[in-house]
């Protein structure tokens, strides 16, 4: 039988132990760890992240996150550089060696060539007396007094505080080069995020092109065939000089119907609702998902900077769009 509770205890006691190694880190964030800031923002060339085995994950990881932020970084393995790929490495690098140990025979065998390409050399080693951090240029040190692993073995706890500290140098890096949201959307175009991060309204507003603009003494029924010929819910209300002053929904429709039988002779302006929340087509359309979410609205007027409409935003263009 498996010991339920025997389980609990050991997964929290990896927790535990993984968290203290990260929380001993704040040791390493010291004045090296800022002149490896400052080393990076000056390199004219790419950060080449390098390791094997379960430090070479967390190279790719670390390369990743990098190059993802701002910092151009790729990883190489060392096994594939001894065999010709030293070849990507100029002397405007920067080689990130990541090893536990700092005794791994493949890192080990490519520092001589690195050297005489004449890229730095930063380790990332829990031996701060290893031939790796000897031989580096500039080190910082991820020792952990245990591994989670009850065996001792099994890399947990010293590849987790090596990637939580190479995560606090890729932030540092984005923070010191002033690193924005339309920076980041840069390098992630597709899926969900870079929709978030770079669609405007104006993009989303092409999902219809369409917009359904009424005068203010209109009949109500002439607002309900321009909604439906637009298969809009709502319709904005202008004034003479062509100024949205109200907006009409289905909603508003169903709630006066309640209070006036004769509904449909009744003009635009009697029942619209007045000086409505709108937006401008420059404006991110996940700002306009925040207006409709917080206002609880499905409809959102789009103006020019006269105050004139130029189109409507439906949620559900938002949502086609994938601006979630």
């Amino acid at each position: 039988m498996v010991d339920k509770e025997e389980i609990k205890k050991q997964a929290c006691q990896v927790l535990e132990i993984e968290a203290r190694a990260v929380e001993n880190l704040k040791d390493s964030i010291n004045g090296v760890f800022v002149e490896l800031v400052e080393v990076i923002l000056d390199c004219p060339g790419r950060i080449i992240m390098t390791g094997i085995g379960k430090s070479g994950l967390i190279a790719k990881k670390l390369a990743a996150t990098l190059a993802s932020t701002g910092t151009p970084s790729f990883f190489l393995h060392p096994s594939e550089a001894i065999h010709g790929d030293l070849g990507m490495v100029t002397a405007k690098d920067i080689v990130v060696a990541l090893s536990n140990s700092g005794e791994t025979e493949e890192v080990i065998e490519i520092l001589p060539v690195i050297k005489r390409i004449g890229a730095q050399v930063i380790a990332l080693t829990g031996n701060t007396n290893s031939t790796l951090a000897e031989n580096a240029d500039y080190f910082l040190d991820t020792s952990v007094k245990r591994e989670a692993c009850p065996l001792g073995l099994v890399p947990t706890a010293s590849t987790t505080a090596t990637l939580a500290l190479g995560d606090a140098l890729a932030v540092a890096l984005l923070k010191a080069r002033g690193f924005k949201p339309e920076d980041f959307a840069l390098y992630h175009p597709g899926g969900s995020l870079g929709k978030k991060l770079l669609l405007k309204v104006k993009d989303v507003m092409h999902v219809r092109e369409r917009n359904p603009v009424v005068e203010r003494d209109s009949l109500l029924k002439e607002v309900l065939f321009t909604m439906t010929s637009t298969q809009m819910g709502a319709a904005s209300i202008i004034d003479d000089n062509g100024k949205l002053i109200g907006i009409i929904t289905d909603g508003d429709v169903r709630r006066s119907l309640e209070e006036s039988p004769d509904l449909l002779s009744l003009k635009a302006e009697e029942v619209m609702v007045v000086d409505p929340v709108t937006i401008t087509a420059d404006k991110m359309a996940v700002e306009a998902v925040k207006i409709m979410q917080e206002r609880e609205i499905n409809d959102l007027p789009v103006v020019n900077q006269e105050q004139e409409p130029i189109g409507m935003l439906n949620f559900q263009d938002l949502l086609k769009a994938g601006v979630f």
